[in-house]
């Protein structure tokens, strides 16, 4: 009987413990709008050689260039 006892005296307090938790609401951060990612960095050295900063034309046209060289199939060839 005893043992019952002390099993349920320890679920009951593992229930109430889990009341216990306070709500966790963090504090509104300031929203920010996203730069233009053909905009740029600020720093040269992760930038490919003749992309134009801000250049939305030349900024597809070196990803288009990325691709392509990630592409297996056209590596394969």
């Amino acid at each position: 009987m005893k043992r019952a006892s002390y099993a349920l005296l320890i679920a009951a307090g593992a229930l109430l413990a889990a009341c216990g938790d306070k709500p966790q609401e963090g504090a509104a951060a300031p929203k920010k709008a996203d730069a233009k990612a053909w905009d740029g960095g600020a720093t040269a050295a992760y930038t490919t050689p003749g992309w134009k900063p801000g250049d939305r034309a030349s900024w597809e046209q070196q990803l288009k260039a990325r691709n392509q060289q990630q592409n297996e199939y056209t590596r394969s060839r």
